[in-house]
């Protein structure tokens, strides 16, 4: 088969990579934040940068959607941790380790 174009340029999704529910896309994610929630959420800081201390808020949700043109709110975000801050903390978690996949964090 022949290559007729070019890959252009990553253009960022508008959403995360995985359902805010997803847990069986990995379930190694959810075991961890289940286990040891604060484990889960300094590996976060230790991805994005920040302290411990911030990575467990929706505000360094809203910092990663914004850096990754995701949809979305702060007060999505406020939701999303209020209503289930595990499964919104394994969410950012699996995106953040998709694109390191994907080579674009």
């Amino acid at each position: 088969m022949a290559v007729t174009s070019q890959p252009g340029p990553y253009a960022p999704s508008d959403d995360f990579q995985t359902g805010l529910c997803d847990i069986t896309s990995d379930c190694g994610t959810c075991f961890k934040a289940l286990c040891c929630l604060p484990c889960m959420i300094c590996s976060i800081g230790s991805d994005m940068g920040e302290c411990c201390c911030f990575a467990y808020s929706f505000p360094i949700r809203s910092v990663y959607r914004t850096r990754y043109n995701i949809n979305g709110s702060m007060c999505s975000d406020a939701i999303a941790y209020c209503c289930c801050p595990i499964c919104a903390t394994c969410q950012l978690k699996r995106d953040i380790d998709l694109r390191k996949e994907q080579g674009i964090f």
